[in-house]
């Protein structure tokens, strides 16, 4: 057990995450809601299996992060990993509830936001994801938009993703990031991705095509002393994506089964997700395990160059 950079919160490296801290090997953060909240056992095992491995092969170190027990843990080993695969009940923590979980001793998952607060603690410098959280659809009726959206504009982490959920208002999104002064790159694509489609139909703001020109961009930035995060959006690879427009029909369907189920809170995105899986007969699931581990990859490529 060591000690954040403050000196009051107790931090639990793996030890494969604290050898890489102690020769400065490139890291990168990973978050838990996908295995506990994402997919059922053993299938959320075997991909948090699967993308740690992928950036390992990519030369960096994964630093899974969750809160057990009341205790932050960065990194998890494969007891542990296999341990929270199985958890039922785990809280889904973000800025809000992170120190709740900590104080109370609960067992919880990080979501993005949470995440990038931990790995802003240990001085972790990329996170790989699946997709960000945002402006819900009609956000003008229930003011429902994600946490995620103003971590990225205060805390320092690159986060790669596949863009914003689909069943989010990805318009709105966009802006809501613009106004914070958040930067929004897509790799090596002028289309803004949608998650499980490579292109949402909105141009991307800015684009870099290698991960060199992505960490040259972020040492830029902290040169000029700019805070706050940096929103790489990495579409699905072409061969798993399912095409926006039939996406958009499942979406309906599910947003109308949330409204008359009367779905709310942080209910609302498992909720939407689950009836798309069975919308697509399983489709969204393996097309969002292809998006996950290809982020995953461009991540760790990410935070190599970083280091170089």
């Amino acid at each position: 057990m060591t000690r954040s950079a403050s000196g009051l919160l107790p931090i639990a490296y793996s030890a494969e995450v604290a050898a890489a801290k102690e020769r400065g090997a490139p890291l990168v953060a990973l978050e838990s809601t996908i295995i506990t909240h994402g997919m059922p056992f053993p299938g959320n095992l075997e991909m948090a299996r699967s993308v740690e491995r992928i950036i390992r092969e990519e030369g960096a170190v994964p630093a899974t992060i969750a809160v057990i027990d009341g205790v932050l843990h960065v990194g998890l080993d494969d007891a542990e990993l296999q341990a929270l695969a199985q958890t039922s009940g785990a809280m889904k923590l973000s800025r809000a509830d992170l120190a709740f979980a900590i104080a109370e001793r609960r067992t919880g998952a990080t979501t993005v936001a949470a995440t990038m607060i931990a790995a802003s603690l240990a001085g972790i410098r990329v996170f790989a994801t699946g997709g960000i959280g945002g402006v819900h659809r009609k956000a003008e009726e229930s003011f429902d938009i994600s946490a995620d959206l103003d971590e990225l504009s205060r805390t320092g982490v690159i986060v790669v993703c596949a863009g914003a959920k689909a069943i989010l208002d990805i318009p709105k999104t966009l802006e809501v990031l613009e106004t914070r002064g958040v930067p929004v790159v897509t790799y090596d694509s002028p289309s803004f991705p949608a998650f499980w489609s490579r292109d949402s139909g909105l141009a991307s703001p800015l684009m870099l095509n290698s991960p060199a020109a992505i960490a040259n961009f972020q040492k830029v930035r902290e040169q000029f002393g700019i805070d706050g995060g940096m929103l790489i959006a990495n579409p699905v690879p072409q061969e798993h994506e399912i095409p926006r427009r039939e996406m958009e029909i499942y979406i309906e369907r599910a947003l109308d089964n949330a409204e008359r189920d009367e779905i709310s809170g942080k209910a609302v995105t498992p909720y939407l997700l689950d009836t798309i899986f069975r919308l697509t007969d399983g489709r969204s699931l393996a097309t969002n395990i292809a998006l996950v581990e290809n982020n995953a990859r461009l991540a760790a490529e990410i935070a190599v160059a970083l280091a170089d």
